[in-house]
């Protein structure tokens, strides 16, 4: 029998959270690239569920939409080399070219249409 890991202070991934610029714009946006509509939709804030995380989208402080590059986000996928391609067809540019980082793990990253940083990642290994 394996030992009880103990709960830390952090409990994992819940929220990722973008400013933009234009709230109706972005939703629309995300909406394409997830293939679902928010189940939350208020002027102040947009929630999407996403396999059991939130993607969300706020306005920015003072409704300035001002983006930070400091925290990227990655989401799985199940196929990068594919994801990345709709994402850049659906109007993304390319922040980082696709990369494998091992044991079977690929990640690459692009700038939504409103300069946030979008993650994307295929991991064989996590079982969510």
């Amino acid at each position: 029998m394996a030992a009880k890991r103990k709960q830390g202070p952090i409990l994992g991934l819940r929220t990722a959270v973008y400013n933009v610029p234009s709230m109706k714009k972005a939703r629309d946006w995300y909406a394409t690239i997830l293939g679902k509509e928010p189940y939350f939709d208020e002027p102040f804030y947009v929630g999407f569920d996403v396999g059991g995380f939130e993607l969300g989208l706020h306005p920015g402080t003072g409704g300035s939409g001002k983006v930070d590059e400091s925290v990227i986000v990655y989401w799985g996928v199940a196929n990068a080399s594919r994801s990345l391609a709709r994402l850049l067809r659906l109007g993304a540019k390319k922040h980082t070219a696709l990369q494998d980082v091992g044991s079977g793990i690929k990640i690459a990253t692009v700038k939504d249409p409103f300069g946030n940083i979008f993650g994307i990642i295929q991991n064989p290994h996590f079982k969510g």
